[in-house]
């Protein structure tokens, strides 16, 4: 955890919470261990959504489509949501998510490697919501960037790993030093990138925020 504890219960005790639907979702989400976004992240994201209103939105890393759902619930306009999604497992219990919520029509999903289908999107978006595999952030950002219309918002997720990253590369476990070098590029990238404006933010697991010039 990147900020206190008992700062983050405080600060989730406020929250006035979602739909029965999602609520529920949530749920079992935490029950299956299925990694979602955190309480404090998803007030975040209805806050964008009320702020920014984007009528076209992509979201990197579906997994059971809470997030997706949480966007399509909470943006005042009507939108259209592309998310994409690689682990095969999930794909159906999202679609399913989906189509109880009666947001099939808004949401499409499409099946496969982020890295492969965003060369294939051609029209572009007002808000792109990055939740995958963090260390492929890096080598999705220039699609992004290619797909993110001027003025629109990039939000990229859980960018300070539980806080591994302000370590020394030899505090960190082995396996994860792929993922904390990556990290530290791309979020090196997001601040150096004359296209984007960024501010990096202590909330969650850590959130980017950027603006495309």
């Amino acid at each position: 955890m990147i900020v206190d504890e008992r700062m983050v219960t405080f600060i989730n005790s406020l929250d006035e919470g979602h739909t029965e639907f999602l609520e529920q979702l949530e749920k079992e989400a935490r029950e299956d261990a299925v990694p979602i976004v955190r309480r404090e992240m998803q007030s975040f994201l209805k806050f964008l959504m009320a702020a920014a209103r984007p009528k076209r939105i992509l979201e990197v890393g579906t997994a059971v489509g809470f997030s997706a759902l949480l966007m399509c619930e909470y943006n005042p306009e009507p939108c259209q949501i592309i998310t994409i999604e690689n682990y095969e497992k999930r794909i159906p219990i999202a679609r399913e998510n989906f189509k109880k919520a009666g947001k099939e029509g808004q949401i499409e999903l499409l099946e496969g490697d982020a890295a492969k289908i965003l060369p294939t999107l051609t029209e572009p978006f007002d808000f792109i919501f990055m939740d995958a595999a963090k260390g492929q952030y890096l080598h999705f950002l220039p699609e992004v960037l290619r797909l993110l219309k001027s003025g629109g918002l990039l939000v990229s997720d859980n960018i300070l790993q539980e806080g591994d990253l302000i370590e020394s590369r030899f505090a960190v476990e082995r396996r994860n030093r792929t993922i904390y070098k990556r990290m530290r590029e791309y979020l090196y990238e997001l601040k150096h990138n004359d296209e984007l404006v960024t501010s990096l933010l202590p909330l969650g697991d850590g959130v980017a925020v950027s603006t495309k010039r």
